[in-house]
């Protein structure tokens, strides 16, 4: 067969399979779906357990089973994806309402990790059991898994709105969701408020509905800003820890502060990056009130200790921490979900619409479902309580036919051509028969003991409740008040089993303050021996130790106390530092390794230029690569807030090897590994932004690099000894053009 080549522009071929790719991450794994709430992988794994009969009151089972037969029949994606959405839904630190119970090490507030799959166990929580997967045969419609061998549900038949409950978090392509828990007592009672009057507007929602709930608690310090987050689905939430105050019971004791709930952002590798910067915040002076810290978190909450001196400034504490660590932070609200199969932000009114019209079509599928299935129990017991009145006359035609199908063909139409009665006259009465199938098979398999007087009665009992079910089930489906009343009584229900009180404070929170310019400022000196260790030395210690720190440091740097240092590197790096950062320390204290205070790594790079930051502005500063790209760079290039930046754009393979101060000198000197020399003036080296590279110096030969720079002035100064010779020899030599090369 010959090949059929398909010619296609291939601009139109990446653009379609990246937007096929982008709605399917979209859609099917990142982005929650505005109906139950939960994401393709949570659906699935709810449901996997509900067909393994993992209910809450039955033994828990292997979480490696739940994930593999979760992974086999839905969910082809990767076990860790699955075991991680497993482990989230069991985390009551990070789910208003915990789906899962688990049962082993399922992780912790403070960042630990579950344990391997293959030693955990969990089992569905009764809330999801009741709320989330009732009800599944009676209202959502299911579709062909993965590979069509299996069905699964499109969506959960969930009962109360998840997407606030639980929140949601993910990124997609191009786009992400970030949407708070909320309090399920609050949520129900804005759902029936929405369900009484569908013009409510979301300030009226929020009278029942005041905005988020987090798991761990905490403040909500922004209060006036939630309207407007509900009204756009889009803003930012001010979250704070909450402090307390415990004053020493004895004289001996220490006053301390606890922080007892901490912000949702500061969940996993955030605690322990906030005791951290506490100690920071100690060695640098700024928190000089905290002489202990002690994190006593356990199972029960969290319980972070501060002990403070005597008569301590605790407003003052609590605002370098709110306003210095991640006891204050924020979170992005953005309430993207999927409505209607596309992607959409929603608000407040938006989620709870799209919540009830998908209660009100499950609640349709139920009532339906219910309807039908009394009124064929109407239509046999009908007939079952006819067949009782008539029992000899059926007994006759049952004696005389022949097999069951002239039975029921007789009990069906009256048709008496097969049948052989033994009394005479009762042909007659058989022709009048007509049951109806459904009726005529009920009468064929009716025990003889249904005769019984009790059990005929006990017949008519469940005829008349059934009557009344049918009534029920029409009346609740001809009218949307009628539904309305049931969806509120369902969702009182839920409310009165499972609600929790609020644990989150919401609240407009004064300002944290902190002026760090209040600090004193002071004259001080820093100090960096050739290991990398540094400290900070005042002016006293520095002035009458001054011969020995200089002969005993590689840099020493006299500055003001609210400046930075500088530090340039041969890969291009800038780390600035600020000096208050840095420990104080006494003349033979060891001091800190400037890789703990930035993230300047002594292993793969090297230091080749230090000053102050207030050093530089009004000075150019003269680079030199490897490669002899060279440049002039304005010291206000460098004038930044950031910790770490590019100073220089670097080639591949290629390096700093000098940066210099231009002051008075006229000439410039390069060097290369061959001996090569080459002088020219200063004013023809371009003056560049710090991300230029530079341009060539002086051409190299292959394997050749350029070694050294050299400044000259009129009469030029000998910085190193060595070269002495040869710099002698290049002031001899002539000038021409672009400068003269001298091989020495």
């Amino acid at each position: 067969m010959a090949e059929k080549i398909i010619r296609t522009e291939y601009s139109e071929v990446m653009q379609k399979s990246y937007m096929n790719y982008s709605m399917s991450v979209i859609t099917a794994r990142a982005i929650p779906d505005a109906r139950d709430g939960l994401k393709p992988v949570q659906r699935r794994v709810l449901y996997d357990m509900s067909e393994l009969r993992l209910n809450h009151d039955k033994p828990h089972r292997k979480s490696a089973r739940i994930v593999g037969d979760t992974m086999g029949k839905y969910h082809p994606h990767g076990d860790s994806s699955i075991y991680e959405t497993l482990v989230v839904m069991s985390q009551i630190f990070k789910k208003g309402m915990p789906l899962v119970n688990g049962h082993g090490n399922f992780g912790s507030i403070e960042g630990d990790g579950a344990a391997a799959m293959r030693y955990t166990e969990a089992r569905l929580e009764k809330f999801t059991e009741e709320v989330y997967l009732r009800d599944l045969d009676k209202t959502v419609d299911f579709v062909p898994n993965y590979d069509e061998t299996e069905q699964e549900p499109e969506v959960l038949p969930v009962r109360v709105p998840n997407l606030l409950i639980n929140g949601a978090e993910g990124i997609a392509v191009g786009m992400s969701t970030s949407i708070p828990s909320h309090n399920l007592g609050e949520v129900i009672d804005a759902v029936m408020a929405y369900v009484d009057n569908s013009e409510i507007t979301v300030q009226e929602l929020m009278e029942y509905l005041p905005g988020p709930d987090f798991p761990t608690g905490g403040i909500i310090a922004n209060k006036s800003d939630l309207p407007a987050i509900y009204e756009t689905g889009m803003g930012k939430i001010k979250l704070r820890g909450r402090i307390e105050v415990e004053l020493g019971k004895r004289k001996a004791d220490k006053d301390k502060l606890l922080i007892t709930e901490i912000p949702y952002t500061m969940i996993g590798a955030g605690i322990n990056k906030f005791l951290v910067d506490i100690v920071d915040l100690v060695e640098s002076k700024k928190l000089t009130d905290v002489v202990d810290i002690s994190n006593q978190s356990n199972k029960d909450g969290i319980r972070i200790v501060l002990e403070l001196r005597k008569d301590a400034d605790v407003e003052k504490i609590r605002n370098i921490l709110y306003k210095k660590t991640k006891l204050e932070d924020t979170f992005g609200v953005n309430m993207l979900a999927i409505a209607g199969g596309r992607p959409e932000i929603l608000n407040l009114k938006g989620i709870l619409k799209n919540f009830l019209d998908f209660q009100y079509e499950n609640a349709t599928k139920k009532y339906k479902a219910l309807l039908s299935k009394e009124l064929e129990k109407k239509e046999i017991k009908e007939g079952l309580i006819k067949a009782c009145d008539i029992i000899d006359l059926i007994i006759a035609v049952l004696r005389g036919s022949k097999n069951l199908k002239d039975a029921k063909n007789c009990l069906m139409t009256g048709d008496v051509s097969n049948i052989k009665f033994r009394v005479s006259g009762l042909d007659e009465d058989a022709k009048k028969l007509c049951f109806t199938e459904k009726q005529a098979s009920a009468i064929l398999e009716m025990r003889l003991y249904k005769l019984i007087g009790l059990e005929i009665l006990q017949l008519e009992k469940e005829f008349k409740e059934t009557l009344q079910k049918i009534a029920l089930y029409e009346k609740i489906l001809s009218d949307r008040k009628n539904m309305d009343v049931v969806i509120k009584d369902d969702l009182k229900a839920i409310k009165e089993e499972y609600s929790t009180p609020r644990r989150t404070v919401i609240e407009d929170g004064k300002e944290a303050v902190y002026d760090e310019t209040a600090v004193s400022i002071s004259e001080v000196t820093f100090v960096m021996d050739r290991f990398g260790y540094c400290k900070i030395l005042d002016k006293n210690t520095y002035e009458r130790n001054k011969e020995t720190i200089e002969t005993e440091s590689q840099y020493v740097v006299n500055c003001f106390n609210t400046d930075k240092i500088c530090i340039f590197t041969n890969t291009g790096n800038l780390y600035q530092i600020k000096v208050l950062d840095v420990p104080v320390g006494k003349l033979r204290d060891k001091g800190t390794p400037v890789e703990n205070l930035s993230k300047f790594d002594g292993t793969k790079e090297n230091i080749i230029y230090l000053s102050q930051a207030g050093g530089l502005k009004g000075r150019k500063f003269l680079f030199a690569t490897k490669q002899a790209l060279i440049k002039l760079v304005p010291g206000e290039e460098f004038e930044t807030n950031n910790r770490t930046v590019a100073a220089t754009k670097l080639q591949d393979d290629d390096s700093v090897i000098s940066i210099q101060i231009l002051e008075q000198q006229q000439d410039v000197v390069l060097q290369t590994s061959t001996g090569i020399f080459l002088r020219f003036r200063v004013e023809e080296i371009s003056e560049m932004k710090k991300n230029a590279r530079g341009f060539r110096g002086i051409k190299l030969s292959p394997g050749e690099e350029l070694e050294e720079i050299y400044l000259l002035g009129e009469d030029p100064v000998i910085l190193y000894k060595e070269k002495e010779v040869h710099l002698n020899r290049l002031k001899a030599g002539k000038r021409d053009g672009k400068g003269s090369k001298v091989r020495l």
